[in-house]
This record gives structure tokens, C-alpha cells and sequence, in this order.
């Protein structure tokens, strides 16, 4: 049995609709849930959310409400249980599952970075879906949406202790934060499913944008409280002020320098600019072959400064260092590296970053 239940979580009314399964020996089990602001009636059911769609359906009285529900979740219960993952810890964190498959390992047999930033994005978004904020935006809220305004990343930084092999089964953790007065923070833990070891810690920051203007933009208040409810005050990575500062490279204090990288029309995302993921890629076309094959990657950083747009062709600058912690290490096990992409044009920046490597275990 299928049963629709409202639970108001902030003063203003803003309520969770929890769509719930009930089996024969009167188990309860969540299939979804729905954020929305609206009043509360007798008996705990919705009767009006604001005048606006939910979800694509306009939502009015209770029965309808709890009708559209109930068909969605019957119908797309079992596809659901593979596509999206499950909140827990009140619904402040959302928990994905995912299998490693063969197309997303590199040469080492191991997962890559640019496998991992893809699952903690693609997490992320089903987070937003989920929670019932996503609107027709990549990831935008319904009253972002209203206004044009999109999520762009400034910041990320990962850090890997283990790559997952072909076939692993990995758990991803994420939930968001405050950032200043006009920020969000967004972090994950990724674990072995099995063992429930933690593979990989990363941290994020955002920032909205128009989307037509592609100027930075305030967080209004509306779009304020439609996240807030979702805010957790939990860190996986401290980061000291001196260390969020990365070195700007350029032709004098490059090592390597790649030029003529183009942007295809792959590499493009529903917003219109290059999938952030994609300048790792890039990143790594100045890195010497040698640290490829013989070192891993052990955390990045990157802080991203504009946009790329398709008809933009890039450079890709890169430095390496024996790590400090490492200087009399005569087996240099150890390296640091510094990167910038920019514009071939008129060297604009567009990211900049920074990694650490270990020297790989011989077979």
C-alpha cells in the first residue's frame, strides 16, 4: 500500500512529502520524497503549494497530490531503486550506490580522477532531484529557475587514498552547506560498499549565475530558503587559509607547455560551458608521461576562474616538485605538481590547480 504523509520542517511551511510503502507484514519503506513550501490542513495533508508545478504536475488538493504520487512512485518504483540513491541521517545526507564499470577505468585497471568527479557530480544532481528542489535546470532550484540563475563551481578538491577496481561497488555520501554569505558548500565521502572503508574526501564551492547574462548573482532569499532545510555543518576536508592559495604559472615557471587543446561539442554541458569535469583531462595533457605510468594521483585541487565555451582553444601548463615531506627521500616517492589552463588567445585563466602524487606499488 502506498501512503502520501507531510512533515513541516521549517516555520515558514515548508514541508516534506514522503511517499512511503507499506508490504504485507506492515513494514514502512521511503520510495521518494518532495520538498515543497505550502500550508498544512487538517489530517496533515497539503491543500495549496504556492500556485506553482511540482514536479511538472500541478499540485492542488490533497487527492490530487497524493494521486500523482502514488501512480509516479507505482510506476517507477523499481526503476527508481536503481537510478537514485536514499537519504539518511533525517534526510540531511543522501547515500548513492554505484558499480564501477569497465569504461570508466584507465590504464592501471583503477578507477580515475575524472571517473570520481563524475559520480560525486552525478550524485549532487540526483541529491537536488530527489530532495524535489530540481526544477528544469542542470541542478537548479524552482526558484532559481524562476530567475535564470544556474550553480557554478569556483572550487573542488578531492583526495584519494584508494582507486576502486572494475566491478567495485562504492557508496557515496554528500550533503550542503552555507559558504559565506552567498555561497553553498556541497561534500562527499566515497566508501568501499563491502568494507565501508573510505576510499576518497572531497569538498566543493558554488556559486549562482545567470543564465543568460552569465554574471555572478546574490542568493535571493527565496532560493535561500528553498536550501536551508538541507544544510548540514559538517566537514571532510579543513583547509588552512594558506593553503587555498595556488601559484599562477606562466611561460617563465612552466615545465611543460600543451597548446591547441579544443573544446568539442561533447565536452559541453546542458548550461552551455565545458562539463567541469572535462579540465582534468586537460590538466593532465602537460603532465610528463613518466609521472602517468609511474606515479598515482593522490588529491587535486582546482579553482576554476572563468568559463570555456566551445570556439575557445586552450594551453595547459604544468610544473612538478619533489614534495616537501619528501625533499630527503632519495627514492623521491613523492612529487607536487601546479597547473593552469588559459586562453591560447590572450592567456585568460580559466582554472587553475594543484595535485600530489605517490609513486605507484611495483607489481
Amino acid at each position: 500500500m502506498l501512503k502520501l504523509e507531510a512533515e513541516r520542517i521549517s516555520s515558514s511551511g515548508r514541508l516534506v512529502m514522503w511517499l512511503r510503502a507499506e508490504d504485507r507484514n506492515g513494514k514502512k519503506r521511503e520510495i521518494g520524497g518532495l520538498c515543497v513550501r505550502g500550508s498544512v490542513v487538517g489530517g496533515g495533508g497539503v491543500r495549496v503549494i504556492n500556485g506553482r508545478k511540482v514536479n511538472g504536475v500541478v499540485v492542488g488538493e490533497n487527492k490530487a497530490a497524493a494521486s500523482y504520487l502514488e501512480r509516479e512512485g507505482a510506476e517507477g518504483k523499481a526503476l527508481n531503486a536503481f537510478k537514485l540513491g536514499r537519504f539518511v541521517e533525517e534526510r540531511f545526507v543522501y547515500r548513492q550506490t554505484f558499480v564501477i564499470r569497465s569504461y570508466e577505468i584507465g590504464p592501471d585497471k583503477t578507477s580515475t580522477m575524472e571517473t570520481l568527479m563524475n559520480l560525486l557530480q552525478e550524485t549532487a544532481l540526483n541529491h537536488v532531484m530527489s530532495s524535489g528542489l530540481a526544477s528544469d535546470g542542470f541542478g537548479a532550484t524552482h526558484e532559481m529557475s524562476l530567475r535564470k540563475l544556474i550553480w557554478v563551481v569556483t572550487r573542488v578538491n578531492i583526495q584519494v587514498d584508494k582507486y576502486s577496481s572494475w566491478g567495485d561497488v562504492v557508496e557515496i555520501d554528500t550533503w550542503v552547506a552555507a559558504s559565506g554569505k552567498n555561497g553553498m558548500r556541497r561534500d562527499w565521502i566515497i566508501r568501499d560498499y563491502s568494507t565501508k572503508k573510505t576510499l576518497t574526501r572531497a569538498t566543493s564551492n558554488w556559486v549562482i549565475m545567470h543564465r543568460e547574462t552569465r554574471r555572478l548573482s546574490k542568493i535571493p532569499e527565496q532560493v535561500r530558503e528553498e536550501v536551508m532545510p538541507f544544510y548540514l555543518d559538517r566537514y571532510v576536508i579543513f583547509e588552512a587559509e594558506d593553503d587555498r592559495t595556488i601559484d599562477k604559472l606562466n611561460d617563465e615557471t612552466a615545465e611543460n607547455i600543451r597548446s591547441g587543446l579544443a573544446p568539442r561539442w561533447n565536452d559541453m554541458d546542458v548550461n552551455q560551458h565545458v562539463n567541469n569535469v572535462k579540465y582534468i583531462g586537460w590538466i593532465l595533457e602537460s603532465v610528463p608521461m613518466k609521472v602517468l605510468e609511474e606515479y598515482h594521483l593522490t588529491s587535486m585541487t582546482l579553482e576554476y576562474r572563468r568559463e570555456c565555451r566551445q570556439s575557445h582553444l586552450l594551453e595547459s601548463l604544468t610544473t612538478m616538485k619533489t614534495s616537501i615531506a619528501e625533499d630527503t627521500d632519495s627514492d623521491n616517492s613523492a612529487l607536487r605538481s601546479t597547473h593552469l589552463l588559459r586562453l591560447q588567445e590572450n592567456k585568460s585563466e580559466i582554472v587553475r590547480a594543484r595535485a600530489q602524487w605517490c609513486i605507484k606499488e611495483q607489481a
